[in-house]
């Protein structure tokens, strides 16, 4: 499938109904599974695919688990097999199968489990054999992936001596290891920090009344839109500034392109105001799923910037660093990595594409970072559209309803 968009750029209003957080969704996921919960409740969590696939694969009587592109279900339900003693094998797409999972199998295989690789050493598909964990310290490498340590940490509380976490070296995504303690936290189950080192206790989860928040990324694309309006008046339903999420940096980060956000009852409230920096730097290291949001928008207002932490964006659902670089360079901006963590952009242009088509790689994010730029490229194209229900289903339809026109072609 392929769309063609148009998009306004004077004028942005409305009000946006955002989805809720798929992060937050698939954690509340497994807590309510881990508590002893075998019907799992999907009703008041996230729409996307990701979440779907979550609540199929903890539920299913199946043996072999298919996940497609989902990374967090990936990760969450091999540690959810491995300590519920299941005999499973989870398997994905063949992107999937390229994205490392070797520490998180390391660790589960040192508390007991016996999971094995199917194909490449290091890399999905993976077999549980049913083997019962134990309680133990765990040294965990933080540079990787954040998911092994949520992972890990989610069930934590169900072994029969509790987990110690040492992670060793900087935590990537710090943001989403704190989201997972505090939603743990408001599921009754207390944790104790000390230096790199995380101890959970072995105790029982009460997740009752929990309630999922709406998702700070899906705004990203709307504060991109807003910062590339002359006049504007958006309110994001629902969204609050009192989040677990990282992503809610969003906020600060586009105030500095002159989008203001203030809280309502009902939602949060982005307004304009005249603000050009010459420069824009930014670490993500606790929010990478918002710097595609952010390379796209300053490029679009010509604003050269460096952007650092963006280390895991090259074991995502594509190489996200690769996948901007291309993309971006159909428009005329030649984006470079002069380092792993660091991508940036120094006001180098070259022509535009007369004709340009934006590849989206499997990844929801491209397609939906690269959508805003219609304001400046009018019928730009997109290619699998559909790729956003992986996240964001009601994507288009809210691009639509903000004033973008889409033509199928």
């Amino acid at each position: 499938m392929l769309y063609q968009l148009a998009f306004q750029k004077d004028i942005f209003e409305g009000e946006i109904e955002l989805p809720l957080s798929k992060s937050i969704s698939n954690r509340l996921l497994m807590i309510r599974a881990l508590s002893g919960s075998r019907q799992i409740d999907a009703a008041h969590l996230s729409d996307s695919d990701d979440t779907r696939v979550m609540a199929e694969g903890l539920t299913s009587d199946n043996e072999v688990i298919d996940i497609g592109h989902a990374g967090t279900s990936m990760r969450f339900l091999t540690a959810y097999f491995a300590a519920t003693s299941r005999v499973k094998t989870v398997t994905g797409s063949e992107r999937m199968k390229e994205r490392p999972i070797r520490d998180l199998v390391d660790a589960l295989n040192r508390l007991g489990a016996d999971i094995r690789y199917l194909e490449t050493t290091g890399y999905p598909p993976v077999r549980t054999s049913g083997r019962p964990l134990s309680g133990n310290t765990l040294h965990i490498n933080g540079n990787i992936s954040s998911q092994f340590i949520t992972a890990l940490l989610l069930i934590a509380p169900t072994l029969p001596d509790g987990l110690t976490i040492d992670v060793v070296g900087d935590l990537v995504s710090a943001s989403y290891v704190k989201m997972t303690l505090g939603l743990m936290r408001q599921a009754g189950v207390k944790s104790f920090r000390n230096g790199r080192k995380i101890t959970v206790a072995a105790q029982k989860y009460h997740p009752a009344g929990m309630n999922c928040e709406r998702d700070w990324s899906a705004a990203s694309y709307w504060y991109e839109c807003a910062a590339l309006s002359d006049r504007v008046s958006i309110l994001l339903k629902g969204l609050t500034g009192d989040s677990l999420q990282g992503d809610a940096a969003v906020a600060s980060a586009f105030e500095r392109l002159g989008v203001e956000t203030r809280y309502l009852p009902d939602g949060a409230l982005l307004t304009k105001r005249t603000s050009q920096p010459t420069f824009f730097d930014f670490d993500f290291i606790n929010a990478p799923d918002i710097a595609q949001t952010l390379a796209v928008c300053l490029c679009l207002k010509n604003i050269p910037f460096r952007f650092s932490g963006v280390r895991t964006l090259r074991v995502k659902e594509t190489d996200r660093i690769s996948a901007l670089q291309n993309e971006l360079l159909k428009l005329g901006f030649v984006l470079s990595a002069p380092h792993p963590d660091i991508i940036e952009w120094n006001g180098e242009k070259r022509p535009s594409q007369k004709e340009i088509t934006i590849a989206t790689y499997h990844d929801h994010r491209m397609a939906m970072a690269f959508a805003p730029a219609a304001m400046c490229f009018p019928n730009i194209r997109i290619e699998n559209p559909e790729v956003v229900s992986k996240s964001y289903p009601n994507f288009w339809k809210d691009f639509a309803r903000l004033g973008g026109h889409i033509v199928q072609c």
